[in-house]
């Protein structure tokens, strides 16, 4: 049939009426748009709230100017952390797809066919379409065959048959799993494996259904488990440290009206000395307020995940996007592909078996040498494939390349070398026979490969496994290939014919040789990693765009489906079904067939209304707006682009395992991030305590603004990589996972803060007032005494370090594991030190001022480590009272 096409001005008033063909990217992150992107972290607001206030205090004269700039330094280095982290791996994705070459196709116009650029194709375009082309655009078949691989839509690796139709037919405008492989209909992004045709454009740009996909993923972001938990957190903490902070100013208040006399005493000294009086308070509800707030968290987390992302890449998982790990580590629910994920993606043979439904294991099969020799044959002189020099297997369609890789190339190489096995006649497979054919004069004999019922339509023999000939009893062949077909097998049966070859037909005296099973089968390392991260009680989903039926045993062999009350819905139930009554069953699920893309997006919503974490496993183009719209996507590396661009993890290996990995590490960071948290916000209590007690019994600054600074900012980065490095525990693993709006603060570990806390705001008043520690250890002097409880405070903060590294009694177990933490210990100790005998120093005489620091001798050190040192044996009682797990 002739095509003239579209002319010139045709292709125009198209494009003014359809629309461009372009499906338009994303916009590249830039570091401003990263940088400002940190200041939505509710804790770095409070934190920049609390700095203008001690700035405003700063310049009435109240207040040091240390704190909010420390402050400030410490949000910087946060954002700037993550700011670069973002760009990096953006940018390193844009690099790639812009050094790769825009897709083109042959299209009809003004009479001619020319090659133009994906994007410049327009509704009513006449598309040639020839093997190996992609789509361009989703219309229907008008001219020719073709046979296309929808798997960059629909997840699946099978061929799929398209005729031709009449122009007038219409595209379905409601797209289903089904019409993906419908007679007529073609869509953007599948391939040609084979024929040639013209395709009428339909639907271009974004109203194709690739378009809509990339709509999707336009849109926003869930927040992560972890955003979910710090927003929560900064609100407690908020909470706490403001009401703590009004109650404290308005009791330092009473308590100064009460000194004076009363309200008229109190009022009557004059302007100057009650305005001084309440500027006081204020200082005090805003020390209170800077001891609340656990300034060093936000860093600790851009720290401990940037390390992290690092760590992984030993482990086969490239982190686009960093807060993706930890949430990896909060699954509930797992979202699966099937092909190329818990399958291999491609077909190849996976059982052998002579005709008396015996099977034969392939690797045994050389022993058989008389039906290997016949096999090899049959496949080797009858294909469309074969070996190139890359020894890659090239030609045929997917079932003729299965087929290849079973003979093998040092096989299929002694064919080809062999001079005596010359084909003197050949027919190819077509649809009508269902068979191929190929005669060779030299051995006598003519090869078939097939369909079974087609040469078990004229066979009467077969050989057994020693290569004798037998009568074949069809009965039992026929429950073989039944129970293959339970399994989501295809089969293919060889014959040989001593007779000449005939055309179109298959000779009487065939005799079968063997046959096939062949399917996308299940990775052996996918059965073993699903059934870890199903122990670690996450629900692992097979979403695929196959068949019910071959999905089903596609699951029963990867372990997904176990029990009765194991749940495989279609696509098509599955939308007959409201929001409310999927979420009755989703914890049951175990398989959706015949997905659509929106189907995935529509489980992942569900699931997050339901408050549980969502993970999504993916590779193709079908896969990406739910890879984006999940709480973590974990794209294959050997998928598109469009997936990897989508997803916040990549698998580089294809591998599960690499995700379970993934998974543990991201429980790890999580374990290690609460240590922190325990860590700091025992500090944090006694802080507040002391600072907010203290003045009422006489001590008016027990830690200095300075002090505060060092406890906020320099201990808290340093207690970052202290305990940010701890390592991955396999009991980790062992644990249920936890809900997206799960509390980081649990009641066991309240229970450490306060009690902790307690007992360093009781080990500092009685250092601070009980004459013996001040006489006996430090010569009488208040002004020694303060700096050594300066170095108090810190070390004891230090010792509490080992206590948050296990639940248990195994604090000090795994320190080999992170040589960092008895490192960053020395450090803190050794910067003390500094800073407490600064003044000896004449060069360094102003950074003992600027922290208050007089120096005391070798016995007040011994003394405030023994007080310090006391933390761990309280919290091991605690652990034995209250119970350590």
């Amino acid at each position: 049939m002739k095509f003239n096409g579209l002319t010139d001005k045709e292709v125009e008033e198209s494009k003014k009426k359809y629309g461009s063909n372009e499906i338009p990217d994303s916009e590249p992150t830039t570091f401003w748009d990263e940088f400002k992107e940190t200041f939505n972290d509710p804790m770095i607001r409070i934190l920049l709230a609390i700095a203008v206030l001690m700035i405003v205090m700063f310049f009435l004269g109240y207040a040091e100017i240390y704190e909010p700039l420390g402050t400030i330094v410490a949000i910087l280095i946060v954002a700037i952390v993550s700011a670069k982290t973002g760009v990096a791996s953006d940018t390193k994705y844009r690099e790639l797809k812009d050094s790769t070459k825009k897709d083109e196709c042959k299209v009809y116009r003004n009479g001619v066919v020319t090659v133009i650029e994906v994007d410049d194709v327009v509704v009513g375009d006449k598309i040639l379409l020839q093997s190996g082309n992609k789509i361009p655009a989703d219309g229907v078949l008008i001219s020719g065959h073709l046979f296309v691989d929808n798997s960059a839509l629909n997840g699946e690796a099978e061929e799929c048959k398209k005729t031709e139709t009449d122009p007038s037919f219409q595209l379905p405008e409601d797209i289903t799993g089904d019409t993906f492989v419908d007679e007529h209909s073609l869509f953007r992004g599948a391939v040609v494996l084979d024929g040639e045709g013209v395709l009428d454009v339909r639907k271009v740009g974004l109203k194709t259904m690739m378009g809509r996909m990339a709509e999707e993923m336009q849109e926003d972001e869930p927040e992560s488990p972890l955003q979910v938990k710090l927003s929560k957190l900064a609100g407690q903490i908020s909470t706490f440290g403001y009401i703590g902070a009004t109650a404290i100013a308005i009791l330092y208040l009473a308590h100064a009206i009460v000194l004076t006399g009363g309200f008229s005493a109190f009022f009557g000294q004059g302007f100057e000395v009650v305005f001084k009086q309440i500027v006081e308070a204020v200082s005090l509800a805003v020390v209170i307020i800077v001891c609340a707030v656990p300034e060093g968290l936000p860093l600790m987390i851009s720290l401990v995940l940037m390390q992290n992302t690092s760590k992984m890449l030993d482990h086969n998982v490239l982190v686009r996007k960093a807060e993706g790990i930890e949430t990896a580590g909060s699954l509930n629910i797992l979202f699966s592909d099937k092909t190329g994920t818990i399958t291999k993606g491609m077909l190849e043979v996976v059982d052998f078996f002579t005709a008396d439904g015996q099977s034969i294991e392939i690797s045994e099969l050389s022993k058989h040498s008389k039906v290997k020799g016949l096999v090899d044959l049959a496949i080797g002189k009858n294909t469309q494939s074969m070996f190139d020099a890359e020894h890659r297997v090239i030609g045929g369609n997917a079932t003729d390349q299965a087929m290849m890789k079973f003979l093998g190339e040092a096989s299929y190489q002694m064919l080809v070398e062999n001079k005596d096995y010359v084909i003197t006649d050949s027919q190819g497979f077509n649809s009508t026979n269902k068979f191929s054919q190929a005669r060779i004069d030299s051995v006598g004999k003519t090869f078939y490969k097939g369909a079974p019922e087609r040469l078990l339509a004229k066979a009467t023999k077969y050989l057994d496994a020693s290569g004798e000939i037998r009568d074949l009893d069809k009965v039992v062949l026929d429950k073989k290939i039944d129970a293959l077909a339970k399994k989501a097998m295809r089969v293919l049966a060889f014959g040989y014919s001593e007779q000449a070859m005939t055309q179109n037909a298959i000779n009487d005296d065939v005799v079968i040789i063997g046959l096939v099973g062949i399917r996308d089968d299940v990775r052996a390392e996918a059965k073993d990693a699903i059934k870890e991260v199903q122990d670690a009680g996450i629900q692992v989903v097979m979403i695929t765009g196959d068949r019910l039926e071959t999905a089903v045993a596609i699951a029963k062999d990867a372990g997904l489906i176990k029990a009765d009350t194991d749940i495989a819905i279609s696509s098509a139930q599955l939308n007959e079904m409201s929001d409310d009554e999927i979420k009755k069953i989703v914890r049951n699920i175990r398989v959706i067939a015949r997905a659509l893309p929106t189907d995935k997006s529509r489980m992942v919503r569900i699931c997050q209304e339901m408050n549980l974490v969502v993970g999504m496993t993916g590779d193709g183009v079908n896969d990406s707006p739910a890879l984006k719209r999940a709480d973590v996507g974990f794209a294959m590396g050997s998928g598109t682009e469009a997936a990897k661009e989508a997803g916040k993890i990549v698998i580089l290996d294809d591998n599960f395992r690499s995700i379970k990995d993934a998974i543990w590490y991201g429980r790890t960071i999580y374990h290690n991030i609460l240590k922190f948290c325990k860590f700091q916000l025992v500090i944090n209590v006694a802080a507040v305590v002391v600072s907010a007690i203290a003045p009422f019994f006489g001590v008016d600054e027990p830690l200095k603004v300075t002090h505060l600074l060092f406890v906020n900012l320099v201990m808290d980065g340093l207690g970052a990589m202290m305990l940010g490095n701890e390592p991955a525990l396999e009991k980790y693993m062992d644990e249920p996972p936890r809900r997206r709006d799960e509390s980081i603060i649990s009641k066991k570990m309240m229970a450490q803060i306060v009690t902790m806390g307690l007992w360093l705001t009781i080990v500092s008043f009685i250092f601070l007032k009980v004459p013996f520690f001040k006489d006996t250890f430090f010569d009488g002097d208040q002004e020694k005494l303060l700096t050594g409880y300066f170095v108090l405070f810190i070390v004891s903060a230090l010792f509490n370090g080992f206590n948050v590294r296990d639940n248990g009694f195994g604090i000090f177990k795994g320190l080999n594991l992170n040589p960092g933490f008895m490192k960053v210990f020395a450090i803190i100790v050794l910067v003390q030190a500094v800073l407490v005998n600064a003044a000896l120093v004449p060069a360094l005489d102003w950074l003992g001022k600027m922290f208050s620091c007089t120096p005391f001798g070798i016995t007040g050190w011994v003394c405030v480590i023994i007080l310090a040192f006391t933390m761990i044996p309280v919290d091991l009682i605690r652990k034995v009272v209250i119970g350590s797990k």
